[in-house]
């Protein structure tokens, strides 16, 4: 199934972004250790430009697992995450159109 996973942050958190961005990255690159597929995702930002979170496409097996997968990245682990949505996309989604996913396809 494909997801939609939006990830909103705490206000004030540039620092601890920035201090776990890369460990964020490469959990994301792994598809948190090949839990999931992310073929796409990026940060989210408010009307003024800050960022405010996080989302991305993943195909998982299931919504427990996309959960799984936000709830192990480590800006969640680092209390930088406050709110984790998951929506179920379409099974017309057209999954095929990303050209260059983020981690490996399950």
């Amino acid at each position: 199934m494909f997801v939609l996973m939006r990830c909103l942050h705490r206000p004030g958190q540039d620092a601890a972004r920035d201090t776990h961005r890369p460990a964020h990255r490469a959990w994301v690159g792994s598809g948190g250790e090949g839990r999931v597929s992310v073929l796409i995702g990026s940060a989210l930002l408010g009307p003024d430009g800050a960022s405010v979170g996080n989302f991305g496409v993943l195909e998982a097996p299931d919504l427990a697992t996309a959960r799984a997968f936000a709830e192990g990245d480590p800006f969640h682990k680092a209390g930088i995450v406050a709110q984790i949505d998951l929506t179920p996309l379409p099974d017309t989604f057209q999954a095929d159109r990303i050209a260059n996913p983020m981690s490996p396809r399950l």
